[in-house]
């Protein structure tokens, strides 16, 4: 493809999105893509990430732009790059070429905006500064995101609708996200031997992101503490008999993420006990996979794997009792307490800034039970949705040595059978499913997940 075919998919696709946001509402919209924020003086700041709300429509990462959006029509507001910028950050595209690139039927510097303004529905960004300019621009004070009112709700709703199933371009963009996410974890695995810290692996998976002009879509997970979900220090050495869990995805130019873990061991072999809980967790991920087709409930899925994780455990040793009383009564959570998994698309986590109104249907609420309440995702799945599928298991000590939780399950867990497995602190496999009118399509299958063929590649370099 030519770079003027590139832009020419580019100008149709969010023509093709705008118009059908026209179809569902009925009033204007102004969407910011908001600004860089100074870590600590002005000119150093962290890397800016335009809204996903607006990149959507507006399909390049403008900083300090904004977007008004109706009948079909787009109009964007952005101030000309000043003179003095060039020496520092070079030419810089004028603002008719970027109105061009992106479409836009008019283009204006961002002081036009207020005339523009009257009656328009907005949903508020992350930086508090863009917040502020809204609601002044807008003359009215902000709800969050994901409690918007009046027609910031209609708009909502109508984004949700829309972004939910995934368009040709954007599937386009999610695929060569995966394809560099499968490469930096085959990149890690073979870096493990020879890595005397986290940070070693991690270097060398996000390394094959950046090469490729990408990023990562989140904090890269790293870790020999597994149990630890959201893990961000790299520090820990990397002894013989850990376990690994990488939790890495890349994140293309204008957005679009990847989100894949796997656990590996760090000497190349699984201890047996390491093994048995391995493929217990492969057992829910293959099941869940295998049944994740448009019409399906994505809670029944999350329950699939509640009772396959509770049935291997009970073949273990760990856990006691008729497998579906187990999972009625939450014995599960206690060693994989969150969901299945979420949505992934222009966010690692899809439109989570908008809380429950994108991942659950319309009159769902959350769970308070201990074994559902996590659940990110609670809808009926449809034709063009990305979501992950991602069970684990943890030994939290929190968890696990919590009173009640002792007090609840002392009948139910082994606890003399569960000190075994103590050296399984976290296990998660995690894979990035399409879902297809034929059933579904793994993104990220090109990455390996069977014990044997991990093994093979970490111990190439141990």
């Amino acid at each position: 493809m030519t770079i003027t075919q590139g832009y020419d998919l580019l100008t149709n696709t969010l023509h093709q999105r705008r118009q059908k946001l026209a179809s569902l509402i009925n009033f204007p919209v102004i969407l910011w893509a908001g600004r860089s924020i100074p870590r600590n003086y002005p000119a150093l700041t962290y890397p800016f990430r335009a809204s996903s709300h607006f990149l959507y429509f507006a399909g390049l990462p403008l900083e300090n732009a904004a977007i008004r959006l109706e009948s079909g029509k787009l109009e964007l507001f952005l101030d000309e790059a000043p003179a003095s910028s060039t020496l520092w950050h070079g030419e810089m595209p004028k603002r008719a070429e970027i109105a061009e690139l992106i479409g836009a039927d008019a283009a204006f510097p961002m002081a036009e905006l207020k005339s523009r303004a009257t009656n328009a529905a907005t949903i508020a960004v992350q930086d508090s500064w863009t917040q502020l300019q809204q609601s002044q621009i807008l003359d009215r004070p902000l709800a969050p995101p994901n409690s918007p009112t009046g027609i910031d709700l209609e708009l909502t709703q109508a984004i949700v609708s829309l972004r939910l199933s995934h368009d040709a371009a954007s599937l386009a963009e999610l695929r060569q996200a995966a394809a560099v996410t499968v490469e930096a974890h085959k990149a890690g695995m073979a870096a493990t031997g020879n890595a005397q810290i986290e940070a070693g692996v991690r270097a060398a998976m996000e390394s094959v992101i950046i090469s490729k002009n990408m990023t990562y879509a989140y904090p890269s997970i790293v870790t020999v503490h597994g149990e630890v979900l959201h893990s961000e220090h790299y520090h820990n050495p990397l002894q013989t008999g850990d376990l690994l869990l990488a939790d890495v995805g890349a994140e293309t130019s204008t957005g679009w993420a990847a989100d894949v873990t796997r656990t590996w061991p760090v000497s190349g072999k699984f201890s047996q006990t390491q093994r048995a809980i391995y493929d217990v967790v492969l057992a829910a991920h293959d099941a869940c996979i295998e049944k994740i087709s448009p019409g399906v409930e994505y809670q029944d899925i999350h329950l699939l794997a509640a009772r396959i994780m509770t049935e291997g455990l009970v073949d273990l040793g760990i856990l006691r009792g008729n497998v579906e009383d187990l999972v009625e009564m939450d014995a599960h959570a206690l060693f994989f307490v969150h969901g299945i998994g979420h949505l992934i698309g222009l966010d690692v986590h899809d439109m989570e800034d908008l809380g429950d109104l994108a991942g659950y249907e319309e009159g769902r609420t959350r769970s308070s039970r201990f074994g559902l309440g996590f659940l990110r995702l609670n809808r009926v799945l449809r034709s063009g949705m990305l979501v992950s599928i991602e069970p684990g298991f943890y030994q939290v000590p929190a968890i696990l040595n919590n009173p009640e939780n002792r007090a609840k399950y002392k009948d139910i867990v082994k606890w003399d059978e569960l000190e075994k497995f103590a050296d399984v602190r976290g296990i998660r496999i995690e894979d990035d499913i399409l879902v297809i009118n034929e059933g579904r399509e793994v993104l990220t299958g090109k990455l390996p997940t069977k014990a044997p063929e991990i093994e093979e590649l970490v111990a190439v370099n141990t």
